[in-house]
């Protein structure tokens, strides 16, 4: 049996726990979903509603996260901890400052926000319920993806783990008993995940601040437009690569809703498929953000160009294993799904494209991370833009020309396509 060397055990002790951070993550979600489920469909329509505007509220600031671990990481490989916790001070400064700005906003917004999703009557007063609780956890869960990166930036993939699965536990405790026991209904739900996030928010803020903190160098200090530039310049980069990403992904949904409901079903069946299977490849992606950002501190490029073959080798390896295992595991995965024999058919069609990417998809992922890790979040943005358009072009054409559904994910593959080329072509060139 081969023997990992230390390069693999490097990516391995840090991708493995990520990998268990990121998987436990979405659990919150699952779980209320599970319960509120058992509410009727209008609880349950109501917080689809309320997923879907979180998700997009939250998404653009996961700069804090992914902007925090290279530079915090660059800063620790640099052996400067003043600096290193400086960067995590001003991020927790911009994360409560930005939370409380967001729930000002969805207070004040809630009402049009919903009915711009379609809420109206009965179904607009559940969700605006929610929404209202909900909203206040806004500063919990922007401190939190502070901690996500500050201690992957430290180097420690295993306390964001800890951190996440115990926020899911409290969540899954509090779920039954405010929904159900105190009666409470979406409300409760509403609850149960407030708390959580700020039980998360606290432990992570606790030890930044703490004994822990201060042998990572992190203390008050007054916090300065000049200590929170770079990460607003980061966020601005990513919320921009977020924002075309999302965008050519709604797309991809509103070109499959036309072409009637059994095609977008079997459309997100296989869009599930697709994103779940990222997660794993992300894990390495956080590997490469830390490890690549660390040996550019420490001036390593020849240990950094060794980092990089390796994780681009796992990463196609990966890849082509969950792509003959989604393949080989079809006929048990479908059913899961639906039990409509014209959906499983139509998924049918689709399951070629999402197993044959999976390996073009993983090195996307781990170049992604290299080049976070490189903190070329600029130039990410930009090739974002240039892989959109592509994408985009292909997917406005399927209905002019016909093309059906499985012309959607030509569309998602070209978008994926001209990823991949541009980041490829961009890594021949020095990184660190």
């Amino acid at each position: 049996m081969p023997t990992l060397s230390n390069t693999d055990r490097e990516i391995f002790g840090l991708a493995i726990p990520a990998l268990g951070a990121l998987a436990a993550d979405p659990l919150i979600s699952i779980i209320d979903t599970a319960f509120v489920g058992q509410l009727g469909a209008a609880p349950l329509a109501a917080l689809g509603l309320n997923t879907a505007v979180f998700a997009f509220s939250f998404f653009l600031f996961n700069f804090l996260a992914y902007g925090t671990t290279p530079l915090v990481a660059r800063a620790i490989g640099q052996k400067d901890t003043e600096a290193a916790g400086r960067l995590v001070w001003h991020a927790l400064g911009l994360a409560l400052l930005a939370g409380l700005t967001v729930v000002v906003l969805l207070q004040a917004l809630a009402i049009p926000i919903l009915q711009v999703m379609g809420a109206g009557g009965s179904l607009l007063d559940e969700a605006l319920v929610y929404i209202r609780i909900r909203a206040m956890a806004a500063p919990a869960v922007l401190l939190i993806m502070v901690g996500h990166g500050a201690f992957r930036g430290y180097q420690d993939t295993r306390t964001p783990l800890w951190v996440t699965l115990g926020l899911n536990t409290i969540n899954l405790i509090l779920d039954p008993l405010l929904i159900f026991g105190a009666g409470w209904g979406l409300a409760g739900a509403a609850w149960a995940t407030l708390i959580a996030q700020y039980a998360g928010a606290v432990f992570f803020v606790g030890m930044l601040l703490g004994k822990r903190g201060r042998a990572f160098g992190v203390h008050r200090q007054k916090l300065t437009w000049v200590g929170m530039r770079q990460l607003v310049q980061i966020g601005w980069d990513l919320a921009m690569r977020v924002f075309l990403l999302m965008g050519t992904l709604t797309l991809a949904t509103a070109i499959a809703a036309r072409l009637g409901t059994l095609a977008l079903a079997a459309h997100k069946v296989a869009s599930e498929l697709w994103l779940f299977l990222a997660l794993v490849v992300d894990a390495l992606a956080v590997s490469g953000q830390v490890l690549i950002a660390r040996y550019r501190g420490t001036n390593e490029p020849e240990r950094a160009r060794a980092i990089i073959k390796r994780l681009l080798s796992w990463g196609l390896l990966a890849g082509l294993i969950l792509g003959a295992g989604l393949w080989l595991a079809q006929p048990l995965l479908l059913p899961l799904f639906t039990d409509d024999p014209a959906v499983i058919t139509r998924v049918g069609w689709l399951f070629p494209f999402v197993a044959a990417m999976q390996p073009l998809n993983a090195l996307v992922f781990v170049y992604d991370g290299i080049f976070m890790g490189a903190e070329r979040f600029r130039f990410l943005a930009g090739a974002m833009l240039l892989s959109a358009l592509a994408g985009c072009g292909v997917l406005l054409l399927v209905l002019p020309l016909g093309w059906g559904l499985t012309g959607v994910w030509w569309g998602m593959v070209v978008f994926m396509l001209v990823r991949f080329i541009t980041l490829a072509w961009r890594a021949r060139m020095p990184l660190t």
